[in-house]
């Protein structure tokens, strides 16, 4: 039967790999992002110039495959809950 994680131990996989790094979490999320595939950019907002220069951070960091590999099984066994939007957003979007 297959370990189901919980979003807790993802976010501590990537503060542990962040911690090996000397990154941050975000930053290792970032990069992982941007490792799977380059041409989808996250684009995060803030209002704070540390948090974007923090940000800018990741895409100088390097994962290596096993950190890559150990990220992608993280995240695929949280189960997502919710909705994207609430419902009045969701039907301004026409999606």
């Amino acid at each position: 039967m297959p370990v189901i994680l919980s979003p807790t131990d993802l976010a501590d996989l990537l503060r542990s790999v962040a911690a090996r790094k000397g990154a941050t979490p975000a930053q290792v999320a970032l990069a992982w992002r941007l490792a799977r595939k380059p041409w989808i950019v996250p684009i995060p907002g803030s209002i704070k110039l540390s948090r974007i220069e923090e940000n800018l951070g990741a895409a100088t960091l390097e994962l290596t495959p096993a950190e890559r590999r150990d990220i992608e099984a993280a995240a695929s066994e949280v189960e997502v809950q919710g909705a994207r939007y609430p419902e009045a957003l969701e039907a301004r979007t026409g999606l």
